[in-house]
């Protein structure tokens, strides 16, 4: 799994207050942090003044031209002046106001790496936050697939910590480029995780919906037999066993899909078809269909 995590830092150097404890489920823009900003309000304050005076500075110095007593390059300075008082105030007041670290995401604070007290700087890892719904399953793709992924296909896998229970996912990114030296992609799904089974980290095995196709033929993976002249099964017309060589398709466990050599209806042997011969009789005994 490749839930959505990631680490956040202090925007200024000073102490932390806590707003949340560890393991708390959280929502997209509450406070997680305040950072101490006693120093920052005091540089807002002198910045306020500062543009102030600057402000006036430029009104005073339109009125003198405005009077023939000053020069437009001397308005032109004030403006320039008056701009960079603004801008200055601008950059702390938003300094200001990132001393509140805000959740940039829903999800679930986990490990915090500072204490009450502790000096942070922007470089310093303050909590982690994990999305729980919906979740990313991650999973690599043989090159030889490329052509047959796509945004919007269906993934369904199981967890190895959670047996007996089938996942379904939508793919919702796939790797433009191929990873060496396995030469895999890629490919990404959004899980929706309601009950919070699914943990980031944890080891899946998937499989892709690449196409759909409703009529397909599927036998038991028993009643296939790989022969050094190709793959063959035995279908039954009353008693008599006929040989049948076939084309197969998609592989799963238990099933095998057949694209040429036998129909949809077909009655064929799942059992002890490598004793059979064209002049045997066999005596038919219904098995479970495959589904």
């Amino acid at each position: 799994m490749d839930g959505c995590g990631g680490w956040l830092s202090s925007p200024v150097g000073s102490r932390p207050i806590f707003y949340v404890r560890e393991g708390a489920a959280v929502t997209v823009g509450e406070p997680l942090f305040k950072v101490d900003d006693g120093e920052l309000k005091a540089q807002v304050a002198r910045a306020e003044a500062d543009r102030d005076l600057a402000e006036q500075a430029l009104a005073r110095t339109k009125q003198l031209l405005a009077e023939n007593a000053a020069a437009t390059a001397d308005v032109e300075r004030a403006e320039a002046a008056a701009r960079g008082a603004r801008a200055a105030l601008d950059l702390l007041a938003l300094r200001l106001a990132r001393t509140v670290v805000k959740a940039p995401w829903t999800g679930v604070a986990g490990a915090r790496f500072v204490s009450v007290g502790d000096y942070v700087s922007q470089s310093t890892r303050l909590v982690t936050l994990q999305t729980i719904n919906p979740q990313r399953a991650a999973f690599q793709v043989a090159e030889r697939y490329a052509e047959q992924l796509k945004v919007g296909q269906t993934v369904i896998f199981r967890v190895a910590a959670l047996r007996g229970k089938d996942f379904s996912g939508r793919v919702d990114f796939v790797d433009p480029r191929v990873e060496l030296p396995a030469r895999t992609i890629t490919v990404k799904a959004v899980v929706t995780n309601p009950k919070r089974e699914l943990q980031a980290g944890m080891f899946i095995e998937a499989r892709l919906e690449t196409a759909r196709r409703l009529q397909a033929v599927l036998i038991p993976e028993e009643a296939l037999l790989s022969l050094p002249t190709g793959n063959v099964v035995w279908v039954v017309n009353g008693d008599i066993p006929s040989r049948k060589k076939v084309i197969i398709g998609t592989r799963e466990p238990g099933s095998v899909e057949i694209l040429e050599g036998i129909a949809a209806g077909d009655t064929v042997v799942v059992g002890g078809a490598e004793r059979l011969t064209p002049q045997s009789t066999v005596k038919v005994k219904a098995a479970a269909k495959a589904q």
